[in-house]
């Protein structure tokens, strides 16, 4: 009898893995079967949280459950390459946060495990499910804001510097452009798919070096993105794209709940998406629909979406080392 359900195991009990235990609940073919961390202790109360019925001391013995089909990995992004394929030669499916690696080189490690093992293998750029985010990108493709000209994107929020924190730390790929350009950077890629090389605007390091304010631009014949990320500051979040006949304006895009169409001040069409979660369910369920169907590659965070990431955050990477 075919399944209908995908039991997830949790790989690390960051704050990140949080939201995903809090949200996997509203989908109906996901079961929150095990979670793993280093520390026995730091799973059980993890577990303990979240109703989980399994907990692990070590991501080995998380591997090794046979009753596992797939693993959320919420590791710095250092280790996600390493966590990936561990988890793929384990014969799990594996939806792994962003950025899913720190270069393209690792990104393409990954892929090729994936592929000979047949597994599931999606980079959780949740953003992309979002309904709102959908909406916005409907509108555009239906021309109800005329040709786009103009992108704006904006994340980043005050955090306070610790070399040994995971947002600083150079060893845990530490810095705003990573921990936060990856939204921006990949909102932008949802309307403009420029290959032209960024324009580096402003750059500001942390005593350790790690990029804490990063803002950037792409410049093509038809469009103009600007792109902000910070450590520094509590930015507005919000995401403009212009174009010659209206905007579309979306508060905290990044985990976006509505969209605004506005023709000059007039506010001309406005969603909503009313959800119960925090928008990691969306993600969720996709993955599971793909598991469930044996598929391998995502038709929304395609190998070819996520190497686009990636492209982009080493060319930006590249000219913050030369900037400094």
């Amino acid at each position: 009898m075919p399944k209908t359900s995908v039991n997830w195991g949790i790989l690390s009990t960051a704050r990140i893995a949080h939201t995903f235990a809090k949200d996997i609940v509203h989908c109906a073919q996901a079961n929150l079967y095990a979670v793993g961390s280093r520390q026995l202790d730091s799973a059980q109360k993890f577990a303990a949280n979240f109703d989980i019925p399994n907990a692990y001391g070590s991501y080995e013995d998380l591997l090794n459950d046979s009753n596992i089909d797939a693993i959320y990995i919420a590791t710095p992004h250092t280790l996600h390459a390493d966590n990936a394929i561990a988890a793929l030669k384990a014969g799990k499916h594996v939806l792994c946060e962003k950025p899913v690696t720190t270069s393209p080189e690792d990104l393409e490690r990954i892929i090729n495990v994936a592929q000979v093992e047949e597994r599931f293998f999606m980079e959780a750029m949740w953003t992309y499910f979002l309904p709102a985010i959908n909406k916005a990108v409907e509108w555009v493709t239906a021309g109800r804001i005329g040709e786009l000209i103009h992108t704006k994107a904006s994340f980043g929020f005050t955090m306070p510097y610790s070399a040994t924190s995971r947002e600083y730390a150079r060893e845990l790929g530490g810095g705003c452009l990573l921990d936060m350009g990856i939204y921006p950077a990949a909102f932008d890629a949802l309307f403009n798919h420029t290959d032209t090389p960024p324009i580096l605007l402003h750059c500001d390091v942390a005593p350790n070096g790690a990029d804490n304010d990063v803002l950037w631009m792409y410049k093509n014949s038809k469009s103009v993105s600007l792109l902000h990320s910070s450590f520094k500051s509590n930015l507005g979040n919000d995401a403009l794209l212009i174009g010659t006949k209206g905007t579309i304006k979306i508060p905290d895009f990044w985990r976006a709940t509505e969209c605004t169409l506005f023709k000059g001040l007039d506010k001309e069409d406005h969603f909503a998406d009313n959800r119960k979660g925090s928008g990691f369910e969306f993600e969720i369920s996709h993955a599971c629909q793909n598991i469930l169907n044996k598929s391998h590659e995502s038709d929304v965070v395609s190998f070819a979406v996520s190497r686009r990431f990636q492209e982009r955050l080493h060319s930006i990477s590249n000219n913050i080392n030369q900037w400094t």
